[in-house]
């Protein structure tokens, strides 16, 4: 993606790598789910750290990841043997052969994207007969405390506010079928919905995480100023160590499918 709110550093990039662990047993029930076999092609879009990548690669599939970060994405392929195009899944619409794979996949891809319909729609086109499009996306909506903490909440303004003025749709994981549709896809064959529920103990890192990657775009956009976010993260820690047993609801990792 060209413009990835998120921005691009080395601890992002870690972040990153975190999430991945967190949804790899999802991620590789989906990928089961759909009968990824040994010898498929497979094209991981947005493969960023390559996480996926190497789920493919485990199950015998032939992958090649596609992004726009060249650093990133060639570490990747080189890490899961896997193959490395630079391209912009925005804006490229023959990176990749047409109908060129047996599986065309990407998580967290269209939540960044300013037109994710038109993506779908080029992605497809790589699919190949009798393959399938396969797309994991979150609906950030559902990432709440119980009891709700001033902390969390503040969490929710900054951080969803943030993508909503960056013109995101963090609910994006929700309009899947209705995306399928407005690519002229039809209506997803597959759905999926994976989440995680945990407690403050171990949910107060990914919130700092997230903040502090999102917090250039919140400055930005006047969300925030430098001591509310010196503020916040100081707080999260705090709740962290002194509110371990607040029940956490994690974002909705949701997914769909469909077979060409």
């Amino acid at each position: 993606m060209s413009d990835y709110v998120m921005g691009r550093t080395a601890e992002e990039y870690e972040r990153l790598r975190r999430q991945a662990a967190v949804w790899e047993r999802a991620t590789g029930r989906l990928l089961d789910l759909v009968g990824l076999s040994p010898g498929d092609r497979c094209l991981d879009v947005g493969c960023g750290t390559g996480a996926v990548m190497g789920l493919m690669a485990s199950r015998g599939a032939t992958v090649t990841g596609i992004d726009l970060d060249q650093e990133v994405g060639r570490r990747a392929a080189a890490d899961t043997g896997g193959t490395y195009v630079a391209a912009d899944v925005e804006r490229d619409d023959d990176a990749v052969p047409a109908g060129g794979f047996d599986l065309v996949y990407g998580r967290l891809v269209l939540l960044h994207v300013s037109d994710p319909a038109a993506v779908l729609r080029r992605m497809w086109r790589w699919v190949a007969p009798g393959g399938r499009l396969v797309v994991q996306d979150y609906d950030m909506d559902s990432a709440e405390s119980f009891p709700s903490l001033p902390v969390t909440e503040e969490w929710r303004r900054v951080f969803l506010g943030a993508y909503e003025a960056a013109g995101r749709d963090y609910r994006l994981g929700t309009r899947l079928p209705g995306l399928f549709a407005a690519a002229g896809i039809g209506v997803p064959d597959l759905t999926d919905v994976a989440g995680r529920f945990g407690t403050m103990a171990d949910t107060a890192g990914m919130l700092a995480a997230t903040y502090s990657s999102i917090a250039p775009v919140a400055l930005a956009k006047g969300l925030i100023t430098e001591a509310q976010r010196d503020e916040f993260l100081a707080a999260i820690a705090r709740a962290g160590r002194e509110q371990p047993e607040v029940s956490m609801m994690w974002p909705l990792l949701i997914g769909a499918g469909k077979r060409r």
